[in-house]
């Protein structure tokens, strides 16, 4: 091969060589751009670094009340005077007139079973009763008559007109119109308690509320076979279950060792746990006389002194036993805040509130001390304010919370 042609084989590796500061400017381009990576990481420490760590506390909602407690329980709402309403004697429901919720008022008619049989029972009482009566009519009439005879052969004999024989007919006669009398008034009374009974055995096929309340559960459906006893197969023993609301109290456990601390009487604040934002003022209506022996607790009753259609029956409940009696101002809700927060800047009262990561001097206006809290306002339930340590901060500090990650 010719010596020129291999030549053109080799790699003229002058000519691949970079134009003269063509990969300089690359290389200070890199450079620069770490310079600003790491620049901008050293901004983010220091300003991070600067920011203060502080610790902060919520604005709640206080109720006065909870500055006099003296002990607290929970327990449940249960009504005094509850029934389990079911029928004297065995049938098949007809009729249900009420649901779950419904206001029954005491003897109203609320479900009835079947009773055909019933009536047709007052429908022969009532033609028995006619027919003793009709008896006795008859009878009084023949008591009429043989008294008249009576009376008439009486005159007679002490005359010696009639002969001694027929005056002892006539006197028999008198006997027993009277003794038939005496039956027929018997069989009229005799009926006429039958029909009496009639009437109850069918007023027993009338359930009916025995007092004023409210239908908590319905039991029974129509086509049920309705038993005192709900011995039979799928009988049904009650129909509905109501309670008078009027009788709603709490009964809530208190340990042994708090009892002394209870009194009869004594007033109390409930909270239940379906009305969070919601106080009844209550007393305690008994303490009952015995103990239980496996919560090492004496159950205790709480009436409400002001009722509330919102409260119902087996509600969750917690109950305040407070030193003295609550008035209606108690009850209500105030904003408050530790004191422990409040500083006072420019002459001016105030917490340093937090918003983002900064914080914000905010004037507020210190109220009546409840407790451990002080009522402010200017404020509102849940805002958080910085604790501590407020001698490090001013109006606008960046701030970091102690919770968030270094």
């Amino acid at each position: 091969m010719p010596t020129d042609s291999l030549d053109r084989l080799i790699i003229d590796k002058s000519r691949q060589k970079l134009p003269p500061g063509r990969g300089n400017n690359r290389l200070r381009i890199v450079i620069l751009i770490s310079a600003l990576v790491v620049a901008a990481v050293l901004l983010f420490l220091f300003v991070r670094e600067r920011s203060i760590l502080i610790e902060t506390t919520s604005v709640t909602q206080v109720f006065p009340t909870q500055s006099f407690t003296k002990l607290n329980a929970s327990g449940y709402v249960v009504a005094q005077r509850k029934a389990a309403v079911a029928s004297k004697i065995t049938g098949r429901l007809e009729w249900l007139g009420v649901e779950e919720g419904n206001r029954v008022s005491a003897g109203q008619v609320i479900a009835r079973l079947e009773n055909l049989d019933l009536e047709a029972a007052i429908r022969q009482a009532e033609a028995a009763l006619k027919v003793a009566r009709a008896s006795l009519e008859q009878a009084r009439a023949e008591l009429a008559d043989a008294s008249q005879s009576y009376n008439r052969q009486k005159d007679l004999l002490r005359q010696g007109i009639v002969a001694k024989a027929d005056f002892d007919a006539v006197e028999a006669r008198y006997r027993r119109a009277t003794a038939g009398v005496s039956g027929g008034e018997a069989n009229v009374e005799n009926s006429a308690a039958a029909l009496r009974g009639a009437k109850v055995a069918y007023d027993y096929s009338m359930i009916r509320a025995p007092f004023n309340g409210v239908v908590l559960t319905k039991n029974a459906d129509v086509g049920d076979i309705i038993t005192p006893l709900g011995a039979a197969a799928n009988a049904k023993a009650a129909v509905v279950t109501i309670a008078d609301l009027h009788s709603l109290q709490v009964e809530a456990d208190v340990s042994e060792s708090n009892l002394a601390q209870v009194q009869q009487g004594q007033s109390c604040e409930i909270t239940l746990d379906s009305l969070p934002n919601s106080r009844f003022r209550g007393a305690v209506y008994t303490i009952v006389p015995t103990a239980d022996r496996t919560k090492a607790s004496v159950l205790v009753k709480i009436r409400f002194i002001d009722s509330d259609p919102r409260i119902l029956p087996e509600m969750s409940a917690k109950v305040a036993f407070l030193d003295h009696g609550a008035t209606l101002d108690d009850e209500r809700p105030r904003t408050a805040v530790s004191p422990l927060a409040i500083v006072r800047s420019d002459g001016h009262e105030g917490v340093y509130l937090v918003k983002g990561d900064r914080i914000v001097f905010t004037p507020v206006k210190p109220g009546a001390k409840l407790g451990d809290m002080v009522e402010i306002s200017g404020l509102k339930s849940g805002d958080k304010v910085a604790l501590k340590p407020l001698e490090k901060l001013k109006d606008g500090s960046r701030i970091r919370l102690n919770d968030e990650k270094k």
